[in-house]
């Protein structure tokens, strides 16, 4: 499988992108650092599996140069590409159309080029609702839900998806309160019939708010790094919580280490990582995504 790393500068010509290879190259991951991307190892077998002739490539682009990037390569004549950290933003505005879904959340993760336009999407929040399905056999509907790392764009894309599936309580927490609660107020605005909270990591009454709650979330980074400690303490977790970290590297962070000390039934983000492919995937290719292909090939790289 191809690891190389292209870069904006190669999005000047096939010469470029195609020399050596047997495909053309059709698909990307844009984002900046996109070396340690596990998408390639979940689309290209893809790809392969359903007998589609091309190339799913690393793009590296400089922040600020997203909306150039795309426009290269919908001229290259890419058929779409993922985007990933710290571009999620930036594609939103680089798009003719956006889907409900991503302008609720505000940020795009997956584009189509269709007759010659960028057509966005976001795929996080329904592929962390497919995750939860998988994981708890839950729907979000009537859930008390605390997001744990709510500030930053994960957080807002699952926090947006449990209020559009009906969540009856979502408890935003963060390290800093100014975001969330701007968060909170605008959910608010779009979704009266969610009860919203802000809380600090800081605040004394989290243990007892966490307890009322019935899933658990963390979508912050802290737990990538194996000496991490978990972003909240022991005393939040108990055996009634369902408990979902984002992060899947290390697959066992101390988040998820002390939820299970306290009997809770845990689960890790490979899920929602490859659910947000397979809607990905079924967005360029209606109907072909193979689910069980994929989730192989991002096994073969966990």
């Amino acid at each position: 499988m191809n690891e190389k790393v292209f870069t904006f500068d190669d999005l000047t010509s096939r010469a470029i992108l195609d020399s050596g290879y047997r495909q053309d190259a059709i698909l990307a991951v844009i984002g900046n650092p996109v070396a340690h991307s596990a998408s390639p190892a979940m689309h290209q077998p893809a790809l392969d599996e359903c007998a589609i002739n091309g190339r799913y490539i690393k793009l590296e682009v400089p922040v600020g140069r997203v909306n150039e990037a795309l426009q290269r390569l919908n001229a290259l004549g890419f058929i779409g590409a993922n985007i990933t950290v710290p571009h999620k933003f930036a594609a939103l505005d680089a798009c003719h159309h956006v889907d409900d879904a991503a302008m609720q959340i505000g940020a795009v993760n997956t584009v189509k080029f269709i007759d010659g336009e960028v057509h966005g999407w976001n795929t996080d929040g329904p592929g962390f609702a497919r995750a939860m399905q998988e994981e708890f056999a839950i729907s979000l509907m009537g859930q008390r839900v605390m997001i744990i790392g709510a500030g930053g764009g994960a957080g807002q894309a699952i926090a947006t998806q449990c209020a559009r599936d009906g969540a009856e309580r979502i408890v935003l927490v963060n390290r800093t309160l100014e975001k969330i609660e701007s968060l909170a107020a605008l959910l608010r605005k779009r979704f009266p019939l969610t009860k919203f909270h802000a809380m600090a990591l800081s605040d004394i009454q989290l243990e007892g708010v966490a307890r009322q709650c019935q899933l658990l979330i963390n979508t912050s980074s802290v737990g990538l790094k194996s000496d991490d400690h978990s972003p909240v303490n022991e005393g939040c977790f108990s055996a009634h919580h369902l408990v979902y970290d984002t992060i899947y590297k290390p697959p066992l962070t101390d988040f998820l280490r002390l939820a299970s000390k306290q009997q809770a039934r845990v689960a890790n983000g490979f899920s929602m990582l490859l659910h947000q492919g397979v809607l990905a995937f079924d967005i360029w290719f209606p109907g072909q995504a193979p689910l069980e292909t994929m989730r192989a090939g991002l096994l073969s790289v966990s």
